[in-house]
């Protein structure tokens, strides 16, 4: 199927409509980064930010959900556990990390959700010079975002995963999920597993708000240990920046989103096909 080329001044009646779903969501990226792919590949799409405050997801979700011109939605905190219950069919990936940051509408008019947020951060990270595989990570933050960034790196093979959250609940539902695939190497974290790790992640919302504290203390770590955020808008969070000034490697929200904007084209079937011979 052929797009025409299209600019945000084109948009028309038979423009198609994905949304990115958050609270807040002026920090959201996705529309920076994917518009212009759209534009691109010549496809008659646009991607808004809607703000859906979180007591009243449901009537965001349900409503874009019966615009028969929205083809999709994107999730960003705190969202992405809530809204895997207006999908009619979760993938493996949703239910391994118990989390959901894509919809998408089929042509049997279900809505099918997908989970990206583990095997992007996961595929930016080993782009960037650091793979996962066989390094002891600390993880601090289960929700969402989290829980599918722990079920990426136990798939991807980490020596051992130390899960934290102020949520006791949270660390104790992604260590039990994911336990039952990798026995023995996804753990509650310890007092000393910060000091004990190669990479750290931060997968909370600390470092949104310029009045945030930080999710952890980068003093705490061993030198050489690479502090990753999962952060976006500001690039240079807080945390990074203290850990730049500890001297140690630091790795940026962005490549998170970079390395899912790929499979989202192909998630939502927007691929322009092959030229015949190509």
């Amino acid at each position: 199927m052929e797009h025409p080329e299209r600019t945000t001044s084109g948009i028309s009646g038979k423009t198609r409509l994905f949304a990115v779903l958050g609270d807040p969501v002026e920090q959201v990226r996705a529309p920076q980064m994917l518009n212009p792919v759209f534009s691109s590949l010549g496809i008659d799409a646009v991607l808004v930010p809607v703000h859906a405050p979180v007591g009243q997801l449901g009537e965001v979700v349900r409503g874009l959900q019966r615009s028969r011109n929205v083809d999709g939605l994107l999730v960003t905190v705190p969202h992405k556990d809530a809204v895997r219950r207006f999908a009619d069919v979760n993938s493996p990936a949703v239910e391994l990390a118990g989390s959901a940051n894509a919809l998408r509408r089929g042509e049997d008019g279900r809505w099918y959700g997908e989970n990206f947020d583990g095997a992007g951060f996961v595929t930016g990270l080993a782009a960037a010079g650091h793979p996962p595989t066989g390094r002891r990570v600390a993880l601090v933050g289960a929700g969402g975002a989290g829980g599918a960034i722990a079920a990426a790196l136990t798939t991807a093979g980490v020596a051992r995963l130390d899960v934290f959250d102020h949520d006791a609940a949270r660390v104790t539902s992604v260590v039990e999920r994911l336990s039952r695939y990798a026995p023995g190497r996804v753990v509650g974290g310890a007092p000393d597993a910060l000091g004990a790790a190669d990479i750290v992640v931060n997968a909370t919302p600390a470092g949104l708000r310029t009045r945030d504290p930080l999710p952890f203390d980068p003093a705490a770590l061993t030198d050489g240990t690479l502090v990753a955020d999962i952060i976006m808008t500001p690039r240079e969070t807080a945390l990074l920046k203290a850990a730049a000034a500890r001297g140690l490697p630091v790795h940026h929200g962005h490549h998170m989103l970079a390395h899912q904007v790929e499979m989202y084209l192909d998630f939502f079937g927007l691929r322009r096909p092959a030229p015949v011979g190509a």
